[in-house]
C-alpha cells in the first residue's frame, strides 16, 4: 500500500482538512497517476455535505484529476511513465452489462465505482478522489491529455466538459440549430464553448445581467435575463434545445415553453423535485430528458474536440490551503468559471 496525504472530511458538518489515507500498490493492469491538478465541482460540495444522501465518510472528493504516470503494472501497454492523462468521474465498472458493453460504463447496472464517495468493484474497498497526491486506476479509466493543452485548465473538463459535450451529442446538436443554455456557471460556460464550436446558435438564459459580457465573450450570439414573464413571452416557441445546468429549484414548465415543436430539454443539474405539467409537453410535441457523463470513449472524444477547436475551462487556481473558501464562493457563484487546486501545495 502507498501513504498519501490528501484533503479530505470526516463527517458531513466538517471542514476540508488533511488527511492521510492508502492507495493500493499497481496491480498488473493498473495505473499510479502523480496528480498535478485537480477541478472543484459543485458535486464534491453536495456530497461532502451529505445533501444528496448515502455519502461515505471520510471522503477525499475530487473527480476532475489530471497528473503524471509515475508507474504502470506489468501488463500495461497503452501508458508509460511520463504520460500526462486525466482521470474523471468514474473509475471501474462491472464491463459485463449492457450499457458497459456499449461503453457507458457511467450507466452501469452493477453501479459504476465513482472516482470518490463510492467503492470499488469489491462493493467493499472505498474510493477516494483527486483532493491527494496520487491516484491508482485501472488502465482502461485513463485519459489521454493532448499535447499543448494547458493541464490546469484541462481538468474540469473530465466533468464540467464531458457533462455539457455528451448530451449536446447523444441528443444531435448540430449546426444551425438554436440552443439555450441555461446558467452560465462551470457548466454552462462549457455548453457555450461547444455550441460555438458545433456552429450552434447559442443564447444563455440567465437571472444574473453582470454575466452578459461573459456570454458573449465565450461565444454566445444572445444573452437573455429570465427575471419577468415578459422574457418567457418574447421567447416563447424559440429554440430547438434548451441544455439545463441549473441546479437550484425552478419552473420546468416555463421554459418548456421556449421550445418549439418537437424541442428537447436536457437536463444536467440536479435541483430539489419540481412540479411537472404534461401539457407542457403535450402542446408541442417536446421532449424533457436528463443526462449523466460520458463514458471513457466519448470522454477521450470530448477532450480531442476541445484541443481541434482550443477550448479549455476558463479556471481559477489556487492551493489547497484556500480550499474552504473556495467551497463558500462557489456556493455563491463566486467563481469564473471553475476553481482548480495545484496540487504541488499540497506539501506546503
Amino acid at each position: 500500500m502507498i501513504r498519501t496525504l490528501g484533503y479530505g472530511v470526516q463527517h458531513p458538518t466538517a471542514s476540508v482538512a488533511p488527511f492521510e489515507f492508502e492507495r493500493r500498490n499497481p496491480g498488473p493492469r493498473d495505473v499510479l497517476v502523480d496528480i498535478a491538478f485537480c477541478g472543484v465541482c459543485h458535486s464534491d460540495i453536495h456530497q461532502a455535505r451529505d445533501e444528496w444522501g448515502g455519502s461515505i465518510f471520510p471522503m477525499v472528493p475530487g473527480h476532475e484529476i489530471v497528473g503524471t504516470v509515475s508507474a504502470v503494472g506489468s501488463d500495461v501497454r497503452t501508458w508509460k511513465q511520463g504520460d500526462t492523462v486525466g482521470v474523471g468521474v468514474y473509475v471501474d465498472s462491472c464491463r459485463k452489462c449492457a450499457a458497459c458493453e456499449a461503453g457507458e460504463g457511467q450507466y452501469c447496472e452493477r453501479g459504476a465505482s465513482w472516482t470518490y464517495n463510492g467503492y470499488e468493484q469489491d462493493g467493499t474497498t472505498p474510493t477516494y478522489g483527486g483532493y491527494s497526491a496520487r491516484i491508482t486506476v485501472d488502465e482502461d479509466y485513463v485519459l489521454r491529455i493532448p499535447a499543448g493543452m494547458d493541464p490546469a485548465a484541462a481538468a474540469p473538463l473530465m466533468c464540467a466538459g464531458i457533462t455539457t459535450y455528451s448530451p449536446l451529442r447523444h441528443f444531435g446538436v448540430k449546426a444551425g440549430d438554436r440552443l439555450a443554455v441555461m446558467g452560465l456557471g462551470g457548466l454552462g460556460h462549457m455548453a457555450v464553448k461547444f455550441g460555438r464550436a458545433l456552429g450552434v446558435e447559442v443564447t444563455v438564459l440567465s437571472h444574473s445581467p453582470g454575466k452578459r459580457d461573459d456570454a458573449l465573450r465565450l461565444g454566445a450570439g444572445d444573452f437573455v435575463v429570465m427575471r419577468s414573464p415578459e422574457s418567457f413571452d418574447a421567447n416563447e416557441k424559440r429554440f430547438d434545445f434548451i441544455l439545463d445546468t441549473v441546479s437550484a429549484v425552478h419552473d420546468y414548465n416555463e421554459y418548456l415553453s421556449l421550445l418549439r415543436l418537437d424541442g428537447t430539454m436536457m437536463l444536467v443539474g440536479i435541483p430539489d423535485p419540481s412540479p411537472l405539467k404534461a401539457s407542457a409537453l403535450i402542446s408541442a410535441r417536446r421532449r424533457l430528458t436528463g443526462s449523466n457523463i460520458g463514458g471513457v470513449r466519448e470522454t477521450q472524444e470530448m477532450l480531442d474536440f476541445c484541443a481541434e477547436h482550443e477550448i479549455v475551462s476558463d479556471v481559477e487556481v489556487i492551493p489547497i490551503q484556500q480550499i474552504n473558501d473556495a467551497w463558500e464562493r462557489t456556493i455563491r457563484s463566486d467563481v469564473r468559471y471553475r476553481f482548480v487546486i495545484d496540487m504541488a501545495t499540497l506539501a506546503g
